[in-house]
């Protein structure tokens, strides 16, 4: 019997799969929501689906690669307030260079600024922002005083 999976099933495929199998489980994966029916307009509607998160993916792909293109390269300044030698209390995080970039037009969630340590002197640092798994782009942060003396 032909059925399109619902959920993932072990052994027998993943969610949106069209599989044939013996009528006995194809009814038990009817009975407690795993798969339903391959009718013809199941299947047609099944085959919709599948493109439209193909043009989903592909779409977001797209814009992932353009952010990467825009952020490349770029510098942003980060401007605090600092004791003698340049040290500061606190530190600069990848909060504030998330802030720093939205003011610049880039909305970049702080979770993707690759920071391994907060920044606690001044100085120009180089970090990663990993837009998606294949994207990454190389922004470079200046951390200046803003004392005025």
């Amino acid at each position: 019997m032909k059925i399109i999976l619902i959920k993932d099933v072990k052994g027998t495929g993943k969610k949106g799969d069209i599989v044939d199998c013996k009528d006995g489980f194809a009814r038990f994966l009817l009975k407690n929501g795993s798969a339903k029916e391959a009718s013809s307009q199941a299947i047609n509607d099944n085959k919709q689906q599948k493109e439209a998160a193909a043009f989903h993916l592909a779409e977001q792909k797209r814009k992932n690669h353009e952010l990467k293109e825009l952020l490349q390269g770029k510098e942003i300044v980060v401007s605090v307030k600092t004791g003698e030698n340049g040290k500061f209390f606190g530190s600069v995080t990848s909060k504030e260079i998330s802030e720093k970039l939205a003011e610049s037009g880039y909305e970049v969630d702080k979770k993707k600024i690759i920071l391994n340590a907060p920044i606690k002197s001044t100085g120009v640092y180089s970090l990663d922002v990993r837009i998606s798994a294949e994207e990454t782009a190389k922004i470079k942060i200046k951390v200046e005083s803003s004392n005025h003396d």
